[in-house]
């Protein structure tokens, strides 16, 4: 079982699933999902934490700030600082955080700028921004098709998903194994226009600010300190892609000297299709001293 609720933050409001009791792990889903992508792994890890499971800002039940010319309050920097109000206020000022898409995203951006906060660090699927762009070619153009086309100008990415909001998932970034219900909760986010908006903005920091703020870091040479685990799905993208640079541990051990990680079975989704095997090699990782 799990308690919900909203917890007021700077400017904004952000929904909560909360499971357990212990010492905390803060929860982040990516596009196009919510906190309920966490369903099935949230309860397997609450058997001796405290389990924190969040709606990013516009996403599901969250508030959606007012973006800016620059798309800052859509920058995983201001995504992160956020999320670290809100465990602070739930009394963790301490936490573990693992997230996955753009959740894992947020989550390496807060390690990088909230050392002092973040205890671990788990992120799924993902490379940095920063990487996956200096990397991109007409094969993660067509692949990787939300950043191509949500970073762009407005109206045009937002007509689409307003458009057609179940379309998002029926590919192999959206697509999964759960029934009507669970897929209309996540399709309401796209009904709203001043959300969709907001997960637009999200994407164009992606493609600009996010960037920056990478750029900065991996020329000043800083690193994520604590450690680190990063799992991707077997046969998926990160698994073949990136081979000539050792795969995407070869890419985060630029970033992070403590990283560790493998592949892992249920495609890029495999916290919500495969949470057995995705809870076991966590708690290893948590257990790891």
């Amino acid at each position: 079982m799990f308690n919900s609720f909203l917890v007021e933050v700077s400017g904004n409001t952000i929904f909560v699933r909360r499971y357990g009791q212990g010492p905390a792990i803060l929860l982040v889903h990516g596009f196009p999902r919510t906190s309920l992508m966490w369903r099935h792994l949230a309860p397997k890890l609450a058997e001796n934490h405290t389990v924190i499971c969040v709606d990013l800002r516009a996403y599901g039940r969250s508030g959606i700030p007012a973006s800016s010319h620059d798309h800052f309050p859509y920058s995983k920097r201001a995504m992160a600082k956020e999320l670290v109000e809100v465990m602070s206020r739930l009394g963790f000022p301490t936490f573990i955080v693992i997230g996955h898409d753009r959740g894992g995203r947020v989550s390496y951006r807060m390690a990088l700028d909230h050392p002092k906060n973040v205890e671990r660090l788990a992120v799924f699927d993902v490379i940095p921004i920063f990487e996956a762009w200096k990397r991109a070619d007409a094969r993660f153009a067509q692949t990787y098709w939300p950043w191509s086309l949500l970073s762009q100008k407005p109206p045009l990415p937002e007509s689409y998903l307003l458009g057609a909001p179940e379309a998002v998932f029926h590919n192999p970034f959206g697509e999964g194994s759960f029934g009507h219900e669970v897929l209309q909760e996540y399709i309401s986010t796209y009904y709203n226009p001043a959300r969709v908006h907001g997960i637009c903005e999200e994407y164009r920091a992606a493609a600009t600010i996010d960037v920056e703020h990478d750029r900065a870091d991996k020329e000043a040479s800083k690193k994520i300190e604590c450690p680190m685990l990063h799992l991707w799905a077997e046969g998926g993208w990160l698994d073949t892609y990136y081979t000539k640079d050792g795969g995407p541990l070869g890419i985060w051990r630029q970033w992070a000297p403590k990283v560790q990680g493998q592949a892992i079975k249920g495609g890029h989704f495999f916290p919500e299709e495969n949470p057995d095997d995705t809870a076991v090699l966590v708690k290893l990782f948590l257990s790891a001293i």
